[in-house]
């Protein structure tokens, strides 16, 4: 066997590796070891990839990783649970850029030599990869809240997308017929602009959605790389990250009861709302409560659901709220957490904050779940959590979450809405639910508060 039949052995076993872990990333209960699986894939992959005959300017390729290795490793020890999302999507934003850069070059190394096959990936990948890089910058952003959550709709807009898609469809035919570096490079300053056309009329509400479409983007902008370099490794691993995201794209958009286009550019086909769509809530007044009475209502319920949310991310409350749990349960209450399935700001991230907490498995419930049994829920306490239980998803269509499937929490017995300030949520509507008359509104930190909740249930 030939070193290089040897290096392509080795590189298939590394597929099996992302694919195992991909397969074990579906379970909370393996996702670690299905991490550490990938990991592993890819340093083998990566060390294989030095044994390629040919390879010139090692010490280039070694740089770097040296560099990648020294702002990669610090900022992903430093970065905060809640700001997981932000550093997901810079991450995300540099590998499509990266595999845009990586056909660019091999397109100008050709010489204008490269057969019609390679120029069409090169021209896909330079696309696909300039979208992801500047889109996934904008999502950073909002995320980061370095610009409004809201939507962001230019004047004619959807005619300067038109002529975005023109302009690019006319650089592609031309790079197809001319092969050349020139058109490539043009392609590139397009998808970079409409990068950010793509993503500024996103709502904050749906920016995990374009998180996950912009990571298949990447995966895909990689597999096309892959074929311009003819290695077989990128073109499986770029596949799995795009036929995963895209799935999970799927996934999250029907959770969210709407259409992916409804999502992507419901804010550029919007018409003008009617004037009672921006009521505001002056003149409704809420229902403040005390740590103690609260106490009292969870230590004597029968069943109590805890919907988490951004809002417990941020105060790193995940421990107090086992606490709390931990405790009714020993008084005999049932308790469980209702997950909804885009609460925080990235799939996943309510399970992986209680997993941090170590929160049994069968306690966390789907939403569906919950649901299904809230008439005979007596206590819905809900933790940093806004959009995920707001009623005007279901009844306000004039609302940009209409239609979104939520946690029915106001048909529980009472609520208990545990949150810093009357701000709305990420969507930047307001939710009704905070003025119900059998709702109870706990301001304050949401530790602090779970905290001393732990105290006055003991005390009960």
């Amino acid at each position: 066997m030939s070193r290089l039949e040897t290096i392509e052995l080795v590189y298939l076993l590394c597929s099996i590796c992302f694919i195992a872990a991909l397969k074990a990333l579906s379970s909370p209960r393996w996702a670690r070891h299905g991490n550490l699986v990938g990991v592993a894939g890819m340093v083998v992959a990566v060390g294989a990839t030095f044994a390629l005959p040919g390879l010139h300017r090692i010490w280039l390729v070694v740089v770097g990783i040296a560099v990648g290795a020294v702002v990669a490793v610090p900022a992903a020890r430093a970065v905060k649970m809640t700001a997981i999302p932000q550093m997901v999507a810079a991450f995300n934003g540099v590998g499509g850029g990266a595999a845009a850069l990586v056909s660019l070059a091999e397109i100008h190394r050709s010489s204008g030599e490269a057969g019609f096959g390679t120029a069409a990936a090169v021209l896909f990948s330079v696309l696909i990869g300039g979208v992801s890089l500047t889109g996934s910058a904008v999502t950073f952003a909002k995320l980061q809240e370095l610009m409004t959550s809201r939507p962001v709709v230019l004047p004619q807009q959807r005619l300067f997308n038109a002529g975005l898609g023109v302009a690019a469809l006319a650089l592609v035919v031309w790079g197809l017929a001319d092969r050349g570096v020139a058109a490539a490079v043009l392609l590139l300053v397009v998808a970079l602009v409409f990068g950010v056309l793509f993503v500024l009329p996103v709502g904050g509400a749906d920016v995990p959605v374009v998180i996950s479409l912009l990571n298949a983007f990447t995966g895909l902008a990689v597999a096309a790389s892959g074929a311009v370099l003819r290695m077989t490794l990128l073109i499986v691993a770029g596949t799995l990250v795009g036929a995963s995201g895209t799935l999970l794209t799927q996934m999250m958009s029907r959770a969210m009861g709407r259409p992916l286009a409804n999502i992507l550019f419901g804010a550029i086909t919007a018409k003008p709302l009617p004037d009672d769509a921006a009521a505001d809530a002056t003149g409704r007044t809420v229902r403040t409560g005390t740590v103690d009475d609260v106490a009292v209502q969870l230590a004597y319920a029968r069943r109590v659901v805890i919907v988490p949310g951004y809002g417990l991310a941020v105060a790193q409350a995940q421990h107090a709220a086992r606490e709390l749990a931990d405790l009714l349960e020993q008084r005999g209450v049932e308790v469980v957490y209702g997950i909804h399935p885009v609460a925080g700001r990235m799939p996943g991230h309510m399970n992986v904050l209680l997993a941090e907490a170590n929160v049994p498995y069968e306690q966390l419930r789907e939403m569906d779940e919950v649901n299904g049994q809230m008439p005979q829920t007596d206590v819905v306490l809900v933790v940093g959590a806004n959009d995920v239980v707001n009623p005007a998803a279901r009844d306000q269509p004039s609302a940009p979450i209409f239609g979104m499937p939520i946690i029915d929490a106001d048909r529980a017995g009472a609520v208990v809405f545990m949150k810093r300030s009357m701000r709305p949520g990420f969507a930047g509507i307001d939710n009704a639910l905070l003025y119900d008359a059998r709702t109870t509104m706990l301001f304050g930190d949401a530790k602090d508060t779970l905290t001393g909740l732990v105290a006055a249930v003991k005390a009960a």
